[in-house]
């Protein structure tokens, strides 16, 4: 359980910014026209990244300067590896931050070319708690884009960088960010034909990572659950594959079934309520949703086809999957309580794992033709494809929680590795892992 909490007498939130003034609050200062606002566009396939100055946060106390630099850091390497922002050396600051609640020398700012200035300070409270606070300031303008403050416990600092950077993220793009998110993993440790393969979770860039299984079965497909955290994954132990629902946060864990023949984990309706998935029954296989309170099965699909990878749009109305119907592995849409289907790729080769985007505009796919895989995106009606990365073996895409990066794994034969790739083919980045790991699964939004 995190210690998060926000100050509710300032009526700050994450994603609102004081309304009035108090002692120590920060206050938002009269901002430009709506269509003045400094943004990065990150539409385009070629972003140049924004200058932005991150000087160190101040600590309050010398016992908070170590985490006031942490966290500064890890803000930095958010948004750095964002592919959105160019952090500047802090070699190059003119100005010496003592005041974070003092407005800035902005010439001093200009003149290293930064387009954004962030301030901060730490502070431990009476109660042990720990005050974070910040400043967003555009610097050719000379004003303050944004300000907030929280409260957490000392060991919870960096989730609050992670906070931090998402409210930057969303004031400079003006969409929603994703730092505040988590991944679970497979895990992979021994020699390839005596592979561990345990369940892991990690912040979104690598950190924290702990273990949610102890490597006794063999797991797979971890699917992250919209509305809690908790997840699906795939166990084999002794016989047919069992599904799991295991609850992150309690570690309770609970038998959804057997199912043999099953290759993929289910996949959680977006109200968290329903689990849609394939069965094998001989040589076919079909689509069923099952709902998880009165383990009711539902039919979707009859077909001696092989329909398999099945994924709920955002908004619950259509499923995505990949069928052989057609004679090839191929990708189709139809409406989620089933009916006609709409095969929706026709680019080379073969496609299969289809996930929607929570922003409900793509659909990611695994490609293979030429001996190559990729991955790639499409519209949900077929049109726009997209290769976005090609390897010897790359598999599994997952969206991040705002629908811009997707995270995938790459095994060019030395075993698998995670990256990430933006939603237009750059910023390519290895996802630092303790040893192996496959199958990532992209959280929500913790808050």
């Amino acid at each position: 359980m995190t210690h998060l909490m926000i100050d509710r007498n300032l009526m700050l939130s994450r994603r609102r910014l004081l309304a009035g003034a108090g002692a120590g609050a920060l206050i938002a200062l009269a901002s430009r026209p709506a269509a003045a606002v400094m943004r990065v566009d990150i539409t385009q396939g070629n972003v140049q990244p924004m200058p932005i100055a991150l000087p160190d946060f101040l600590a309050g106390a010398p016992t908070e300067s170590e985490i006031a630099h942490n966290l500064t850091a890890v803000i930095s390497s958010n948004l750095q590896r964002s592919g959105l922002f160019a952090p500047i050396n802090p070699q190059a600051f003119t100005e010496k931050i003592t005041n974070s609640d003092a407005v800035p020398r902005f010439a001093d700012w200009r003149v290293i070319n930064a387009q954004a200035l962030v301030t901060g300070r730490i502070t431990k409270q009476g109660d042990g708690r720990l005050k974070a606070e910040f400043r967003l300031w555009d610097v050719f303008a000379g004003q303050q884009l944004d300000g907030k403050q929280y409260f957490t416990t000392p060991d919870n600092w960096r989730r609050i960088a992670h906070i931090i950077s998402d409210a930057i993220y969303e004031t400079l793009t003006g969409e929603k960010g994703y730092f505040d998110s988590r991944i679970v993993f497979v895990d992979e440790t021994g020699p390839k034909d005596r592979r561990v393969k345990r369940l892991a979770i990690m912040d979104q860039d690598g950190a924290g990572v702990r273990y949610l299984t102890r490597g006794d079965d063999l797991v797979l497909t971890p699917r992250f659950n919209p509305t809690t955290q908790e997840i699906t994954y795939m166990s084999y132990g002794q016989g047919d594959p069992r599904v799991y629902l295991l609850n992150i946060e309690t570690g309770q864990r609970e038998i959804v079934g057997n199912f043999p023949g099953m290759t993929f984990a289910p996949r959680f309706s977006p109200d968290g309520q329903r689990v849609i998935m394939s069965l094998q029954q001989g040589a076919n296989a079909n689509l069923f949703v099952m709902d998880l309170r009165s383990k009711a099965t539902t039919r979707l699909t009859d077909t001696p086809a092989i329909d398999t990878a099945p994924c709920y749009s955002p908004d619950s109305s259509r499923i995505c999957f990949e069928s052989d119907r057609g004679g090839t592995q191929q990708i189709y849409v139809m409406a989620a309580n089933g009916g006609p289907a709409q095969r929706i790729s026709f680019g080379e080769g073969h496609h299969s794992t289809p996930v929607w985007s929570p922003r409900g505009d793509y659909i990611a796919f695994t490609g293979q033709a030429r001996g190559q895989f990729s991955i790639g995106i499409l519209k949900p009606d077929g049109s726009g494809e997209r290769v976005l990365t090609e390897g010897f073996h790359n598999e599994g895409p997952t969206f991040a929680p705002n629908g811009r990066v997707l995270m995938y794994f790459s095994d060019p034969g030395r075993g698998p590795s995670l990256y990430t790739i933006d939603i237009t083919g750059r910023n390519q980045l290895k996802v630092p892992t303790p040893s192996l790991a496959s199958d990532p699964a992209w959280s929500p939004l913790l808050s």
